[in-house]
């Protein structure tokens, strides 16, 4: 049997396997039909919209109902307050997690921003920083990604590095009184983006030794950039405090690409355990396939990956 062909038995069998559905609730409190995975996955706003419809909290609630514990959402920051105080009550009534979202600082593309030593890039970056605390606040949150930005050719790239250090201990003094934790997220989508890999990010975030600053560990932006996927986080491991998801190519569900996730899931679930350590594992990816089939489908690819005790 083909991996297509198995993701597809095995979503309808899931769908079936409940006799409730996306929107049955007993006393207000939707119905979990399936169990909880052993990671602590978290999808985010429009991945099962088709199954669940478009208002926010009733996405959530099916999150809740197929297994999920957590959910993120990168566009936190340009919600509503209202819309944000409805999520965050959500999440605190069902026990789920709120994973990252982004600090906004940029208007537009990426640009050479605080790599620079600017003071208009300190000061924005540093009010964003303090604007992400009060809505972390009304969503029960704890991380949110730190993107630099791209580095900037007219400065030698110690100087950069330098710099950005510098404005993130400024940004830990503004996270660490309220227990939040920014991540800092190494990229692949350009060779113009300062922050590419695992190594340099641990540097970073030793050099500001904070526990407000983490490194944020994207898996398909790292299998593009480094490959040696577990050797790397293996290097880094003291100073990750997030996980992301993706197979490549396409950054689509688990078993839609080369990436060996099942392996992947189980060296950070038998490592985080020896530890003591808990994570959120973020499923920042599209979905392979379209509409409610689709979205059966990406959750059976997840029962299969998770499948590995």
């Amino acid at each position: 049997m083909n991996r297509r062909d198995f993701i597809t038995k095995s979503a309808l069998t899931v769908a079936g396997s409940g006799v409730l559905g996306a929107k049955a609730f007993a006393n207000g409190a939707p119905i979990a039909k399936d169990a909880p995975f052993n990671l602590n996955y978290a999808p985010h706003f429009g991945m099962f919209k088709n199954s669940a419809g478009d208002d926010l909290v009733d996405q959530v609630k099916f999150m809740y109902e197929r297994g999920f514990r957590s959910m993120e959402d990168n566009g936190m920051m340009g919600r509503s307050v209202a819309d944000q105080e409805r999520i965050g009550k959500e999440m605190a009534r069902l026990g789920m997690k709120m994973g990252v979202f982004v600090v906004s600082y940029l208007d537009g593309p990426q640009t050479a921003t605080f790599v620079t030593g600017k003071q208009e890039w300190q000061d924005k970056f540093l009010q964003a920083c303090r604007d992400a605390v009060e809505v972390a606040k009304r969503v029960n949150a704890k991380w949110m990604t730190v993107v630099p930005g791209n580095f900037e050719r007219r400065l030698p790239m110690g100087i950069q590095t330098a710099n950005v250090i510098e404005l993130l201990k400024r940004a830990s003094d503004i996270f660490e009184p309220h227990g939040l934790t920014m991540v800092l997220e190494p990229l692949s989508d350009t060779p113009d983006l300062f922050l590419r890999y695992s190594d340099q990010t641990y540097m970073i975030c030793r050099a500001v030794d904070s526990p407000a600053c983490k490194i944020l560990f994207d898996m398909w932006h790292m299998q593009r950039n480094e490959g040696r996927l577990m050797y790397n986080m293996d290097m880094v491991w003291d100073e990750i405090g997030y996980f992301q998801i993706g197979d490549e190519p396409g950054r689509k569900e688990p078993t839609t690409g080369e990436m060996n996730y099942k392996n992947l899931f189980k060296h950070i679930y038998d490592k985080s355990k020896a530890n003591g350590q808990e994570f959120i594992l973020g499923m920042e990816h599209g979905n392979f396939f379209s509409g409610k089939e689709g979205e059966e489908k990406l959750i059976a690819s997840y029962r299969q990956v998770d499948d590995f005790m």
